[in-house]
Parts: C-alpha cells; structure tokens; sequence
C-alpha cells in the first residue's frame, strides 16, 4: 500500500509539471483601412521571417529577481504575413507563390516589457518590422517602428499586454500600409 501511495503521488507530480500553465496572449495584427492603392494589379512573392532571438511577447519583471515571459497563442510570423497578405491585397496586388517580384517583411521586434510591483505597473511596447521589395532591377528596404508605454495603478492583465501589443502592431501596419514612398515604388517597378 504504501508502495502504490509513492507511486500515484509521484504521478501528480510529474503531472502537474507536464500540463501546460504558461499564459499566453493573442497576437492578431491588423491595419486599418489604407488610403494607398495600386492603379493597376501587379503580382508579388511574400515572404515573412521572424528574426527575433526570443520568441516571447511579454516579459513581465516582477522585482529584482523574477521574469516571467509570455508566448503568443499563435505563431507570430504566420500572424504577421496573414496581416500583409490582407494590407497588399487590400491595395490591389495579387499575391503568388513565385514571381520576380517579391516583399519581404522581417520580424524585428515585438515585445512588451511590463515592470509590475504592488501597487503599479508599467509597460512599455515595441514592434519592428523591415520591410524590403525587390525586382530584377533593384529593391526598395525600409524598416518601419512604433512603441508605446503605458501605467496602472493595478497588475497589467494578459488582455492589457494583448491590447498593447496589437495596437503598436496595428500602427506599424498602417505606416507600411499609407507609406506612398514604398507603394510607388513597388507600383512603378513591379512588372
């Protein structure tokens, strides 16, 4: 009996430490509506990479000694392209798999820092997104940035990181999304 009573409690313990209890955010890119179209549909590759040496979205710093990072639900390159995929087609280009005409978006950065204490919090975000469009004669590079910071006198909430991070990832799109530079270019040498 007592054999079977370490048996089931080592069980409940290696339990408890396989079942999944990390939090994890939603991260749902989106743009507005663009002001910006194209006058004539050309086609493009999209490719989407994730750069960033970690694959957190929040970092939350309780005190010195304590860092808790917090993963996306999502895969957050395939987020991200599904968001251009929708800002490139909503601007009149058609999307294919191979051309020689192609977009790269480069996942930079995309992080929450939240320093919790007691009574407050601050949090702090930050997207970075390297645009480059590239034809046979020559490419267009460009990275686009935005960040936020905000303070409560409560806990931050997995719904507020969330809120954060898909508001800064929302300007960032409407910038590439309204940037009358890129679309030109990509209007004039796109074939």
């Amino acid at each position: 009996m007592k054999h079977l009573l370490i048996i089931v409690f080592s069980a409940l313990i290696l339990g408890g430490c396989a079942s999944p209890t990390d939090q994890q955010l939603n991260f749902n890119p989106q743009a507005d509506s663009n002001q910006v179209t194209i006058k004539e549909q050309k086609t493009l590759a999209l490719t989407t990479t994730d750069v960033r040496t970690a694959q957190y979205l929040a970092l939350v710093t309780k005190g010195e000694d304590k860092a808790m990072p917090i993963h996306a639900k999502q895969n957050a390159r395939v987020a991200l392209n599904k968001a251009m995929q929708s800002v490139l087609q909503s601007q009149g280009f058609v999307i294919v798999n191979k051309s020689d005409n192609s977009v790269d978006v480069e996942l930079q950065e995309a992080l929450v820092r939240v320093k919790s204490s007691t009574f407050s919090n601050q949090m702090d975000a930050k997207v970075t997104l390297k645009v480059t469009a590239e034809t046979p004669a020559g490419k267009f590079v460009k990275t686009y940035s935005g960040s936020a910071k905000g303070d409560n006198s409560m806990g931050a909430s997995n719904e507020q990181i969330e809120h954060m991070l898909n508001h800064v990832s929302k300007l960032v799109l409407n910038d590439i999304a309204n940037d009358v530079e890129l679309i030109n270019y990509m209007q004039e040498k796109f074939q």
